[in-house]
């Protein structure tokens, strides 16, 4: 089904393109941008017309409620060229629906739906060219909202500005990575936001992240707040494991967030006869399992990394290599969602929206 995408927001173009000055064949992840964005603002209770306009900074208040007060969510999305050049979108009304449920939490207006994908699929279109070809590229799509009334009190704000802005990007990860499973800071606890992608829950993470990074390692594996005792979700992916030949997914729930890509995952085992457990783990079953070579594969799986395996995982100071057979199970499940997401396989759940 085709988007319709004759805007009911005002579009204003940029002059100058600076297309040309992007190499993409050396794309750094999150560090070039698109020539246009979508901005759309709310106040006295109802948005307000929106518009597409070029790239480029906004003008805001020392007092705006955000950098007070924290009330900022976002989402990540991609879309795609296929084989035959087209440019579609995966799964977007997933990531709408999550976007909306963040809101709530963070008591911010949720956005229309039906607004969200227009304004999605015509900012997409008019930047079209930017979409890359090839095996790791993609466009990374960044909605987010932020507070922007101005007010020095704490109370959710009045205003507030909606945007979406696009990036051309690579890999996320160069090859596998290796994570530590975090035994001490947390990420988010019941009765919290980590079932949301708020700002704040990143900004928490960052510290205990580098402490990672000087030990040697990629990324955190974190564990529940109360007792450490059950593995969650990674820092930038949700977690997956291969148990006995089982493909083993933390269950979800207000702790961890409900990712469109371990959505897809979890649907694409199935679909390929690979037994599948959406449950609790403890790190002690982890543990047991890496040592005696039950758990055979870890990855994650994220808009923004993809499929990307775990090679090493650290307990408790102890480091367990992992030993995937060949094929692996990682390897099959990306070379099924790349396929659907690039036109190579048909897309037999209708996850593939053209722009």
């Amino acid at each position: 089904m085709m988007i319709d995408t004759k805007p009911s927001f005002d579009i204003h173009q940029t002059e100058t393109s600076r297309l040309e000055q992007v190499d993409f064949e050396n794309l750094d992840f999150g560090r070039v941008f698109s020539d246009h964005m979508f901005v759309m603002e709310y106040e006295n209770g109802v948005w307000q017309r929106g518009k597409i306009e070029p790239y480029g900074p906004f003008t805001m208040s020392p007092a705006s409620m955000v950098f007070h007060y924290g009330q900022a969510i976002f989402e990540g999305m991609k879309a795609y060229r296929s084989e035959n050049g087209d440019v579609t979108l995966f799964r977007p009304g997933k990531n709408i629906a999550r976007f909306n449920q963040s809101a709530t939490r963070m008591c911010m207006p949720t956005v229309p739906e039906d607004i969200f994908m227009e304004a999605l699929a015509a900012l997409v279109k008019l930047d079209q060219n930017w979409v890359p070809g090839g095996d790791d590229a993609s466009l990374y799509i960044r909605p987010f909202m932020i507070a922007t009334d101005s007010y020095v009190g704490v109370k959710a704000s009045d205003k507030y500005a909606f945007s979406i802005f696009t990036c051309p990007v690579g890999a996320y990860y160069k090859g596998s990575v290796k994570v530590k499973v975090e035994r001490k800071f947390t990420r988010a606890a019941e009765g919290g936001t980590g079932y949301a992608k708020a700002a704040g829950n990143y900004a928490g993470s960052l510290y205990p992240s580098m402490l990672a990074r000087k030990e040697g390692y990629d990324q955190l594996i974190w564990t529940d707040a109360k007792n450490h005792e059950y593995i969650e979700e990674s820092g930038t992916m949700n977690a997956m494991f291969v148990v006995d030949g089982t493909l083993v997914s933390p269950q979800t729930s207000e702790t961890i967030l409900d990712g469109v890509t371990r959505n897809s995952v979890l649907q694409l085992a199935e679909d390929l006869g690979i037994p599948v457990e959406i449950r609790r783990i403890t790190v002690e079953e982890l543990r047991k399992g890496l040592a005696v070579g039950k758990v055979t594969e870890a990855f994650g799986v994220g808009t923004a990394a993809t499929i990307k395996p775990i090679d090493e995982i650290g307990i408790d100071g102890i480091n367990y290599p992992l030993h995937a057979s060949t094929p692996s199970v990682s390897s099959l499940l990306l070379n099924e969602l790349d396929g659907i997401r690039r036109g190579k396989i048909e897309d037999r759940h209708n996850w593939n929206i053209p722009v």
